[in-house]
């Protein structure tokens, strides 16, 4: 039997029952959709954790203060000052493998304003290293220097939420900025930016583009402390390429603990261990979908089966027929498992169509992050076309097994 008379033979059949055809088509249809829409969503949540883990920076470390009640806090200042400047020196200068650093002093601010518009954001200062350890590219513009800095210059970088409010005309390199009762310059507008995500493992993120940056020295001199409130909001050490964050973690931790008299007014903040944390999360998100999919899968190849053992019953004095004019068995095996194939193949193409239209659905009704994957759409698609196969070898094995003489007999 040739092959193009085997594949016309095949379409042809499935043909005269359409509807049964499709019946058993949704089977492969809603599995392969399912596994397509599922491994879609665990790529793209998989790699909007590295986007926001590089808004922390993958080899960073990072100190933050803890916020306390009054009372709380007035009895802890008495034992330790908080996180400070003196703590991030001794950090640098006692722990190995430490290749840049930088620090953060967020400001209690109450009018940040233009000519042209007003800001309900927050203003920071920052050391001139802040923007490149947080991955926080620039739009336009410049960063601080180590000058501007050391001389508490009135100079700003705004994130591009508060310049598009301070500034709707878009022009803000150069304008002036009043945060308080000081004014600064405008000499840089960060990027937009590549991570929605607010938190993180617990963490809260983002926030920097409603923010506004100056010199740390010049939040410093120029505005007026809260009492009580620790020297720096944060700081974070980056780390050379290799070394074993967890372990210069412990060594910090001891080291702050043994400066703030064992009291525990900060946190220290791992991004490589927070995305180790993710990783292992989305693997078993993964593994779980993928097997509530799997099973999809399965009950479409029993759909499969069950419509072909059918089909054999129904057919049985043509399989007669067809041994009588010398059809062998593997060519009734090639038939039967053509036609279990060429479902499969059908519902798999279709199936990959749902998957893409269900995660283009999860992803605008959840605000979902979905990354198309290739290997998901081809492992769906393989499985399907096994499972095609699989399921189609017994009722073809019992179709050609039938005795001739008995199948021709039958009514």
């Amino acid at each position: 039997m040739q092959h193009s008379a085997m594949l016309k033979d095949t379409l042809a059949e499935l043909a005269q029952h359409k509807l049964r055809t499709f019946l058993t088509l949704l089977g492969m249809i809603f599995g392969v959709g399912a596994v397509i829409a599922m491994l879609n969503i665990g790529e793209g949540a998989e790699r909007e954790a590295l986007k926001t883990i590089e808004t922390m920076g993958l080899r960073n470390i990072i100190v933050e203060s803890k916020s306390f009640d009054e009372k709380t806090l007035l009895e802890h200042r008495k034992h330790s000052l908080g996180v400070s400047q003196s703590d991030l020196q001794a950090a640098v200068s006692t722990l190995p493998d430490i290749t840049g650093h930088s620090a953060e002093r967020k400001l209690e601010t109450y009018a940040i304003i233009s000519h042209s518009g007003k800001s309900e954001g927050v203003a920071v200062g920052v050391l001139p290293s802040y923007l490149e350890l947080s991955s926080l590219p620039l739009a336009a513009g410049r960063n601080f220097t180590e000058l501007e800095d050391l001389y508490a210059a009135q100079v700003a970088i705004l994130g591009s939420q508060m310049a598009g409010s301070l500034f709707p005309d878009g022009e803000a390199l150069g304008k002036y900025v009043k945060v308080n009762h000081v004014w600064l310059q405008v000499v840089g507008v960060l990027a937009e930016p590549f991570s929605s995500q607010n938190e993180f493992q617990g963490i809260k993120l983002g926030g920097e583009q409603n923010q506004l940056f100056m010199p740390l020295q010049t939040a410093r001199n120029r505005f007026r402390s809260i009492p009580l409130d620790a020297e720096l909001s944060s700081f974070r050490l980056q780390l050379a390429e290799g070394a074993n964050t967890a372990v210069i973690a412990q060594a910090l931790n001891a080291l702050l603990l043994q400066r703030h008299n064992d009291i525990d007014d900060y946190r220290i903040v791992v991004p490589a261990a927070l995305l180790a944390q993710q990783e292992q999360t989305q693997k078993i998100f993964n593994i779980v979908m993928s097997c509530v999919a799997g099973i999809s899968l399965l009950v479409g190849g029993i759909g499969i089966m069950n419509i072909m053992l059918a089909t054999v019953l129904e057919r049985t004095k043509e399989i007669g027929l067809l041994r009588a004019i010398g059809a062998t068995k593997r060519d009734i095996k090639l038939q039967f498992v053509a036609e279990s194939f060429t479902i499969a193949i059908v519902g798999g193409i279709a199936g990959i169509l749902f998957g893409i239209i269900l995660s283009e659905l999860i992803a605008f009704y959840s605000g979902w992050a979905v990354s198309w994957s290739l290997p998901a759409i081809v492992l769906s698609f393989s499985i399907c076309a096994l499972i095609g196969i699989a399921f189609g070898v017994y009722p073809a094995i019992k179709a050609s097994e039938l005795d001739p003489i008995t199948a021709l007999q039958t009514d």
